[in-house]
């Protein structure tokens, strides 16, 4: 019995493990250095707080400074805050934007959060002017809050 079009499965099969292997060849983004001895942290709420929703959280950095995205100074970079996030996004290239992983490229040192009642963890990644992780990356402990109605 012969398969009609398995040559051009083939040759697609072979065109995907090869947009593979290149995905993973390719160049990781230029890292910025961060300043020695620096940390990044969570001001508040503290690890273990019962809250209510709306949260403040209140972003710490300590050894370097704060500086919007798109501004490429020496010892800046901005908050990355990583919401109910198991695993930690690849450090060496643009953190991803979304629901989970938000983005304070203004500047911004804090946020009102609308959280669902129940456990919810956070993180804090500084990431430069590319949204990319300083090298080495400054990421902070994850906290554990609870939300109550």
């Amino acid at each position: 019995m012969r398969i009609v079009g398995l040559k051009n499965h083939r040759r697609w099969v072979l065109a995907g493990i090869a947009a593979g292997v290149l995905m993973f060849a390719m160049p990781a983004w230029a890292r910025t250095p961060s300043s020695p001895g620096a940390n990044v942290y969570i001001v508040s709420p503290v690890h273990g707080e019962v809250v209510r929703s709306p949260v403040r959280v209140r972003f710490g950095l300590q050894g370097m400074g704060v500086a919007p995205a798109g501004v490429a100074k020496p010892g800046t970079g901005h908050h990355h805050l990583l919401i109910d996030v198991e695993r930690l996004p690849p450090l060496d290239r643009p953190l991803p934007k979304d629901a989970n992983h938000r983005h304070f490229g203004g500047g911004q040192t804090e946020v009102w959060l609308d959280l669902p009642p129940g456990k919810h963890t956070l993180r804090l990644i500084l990431g430069d002017h590319d949204h990319v992780p300083h090298d080495p990356p400054l990421v902070s402990e994850a906290i554990t809050i609870e939300v109550v109605p």
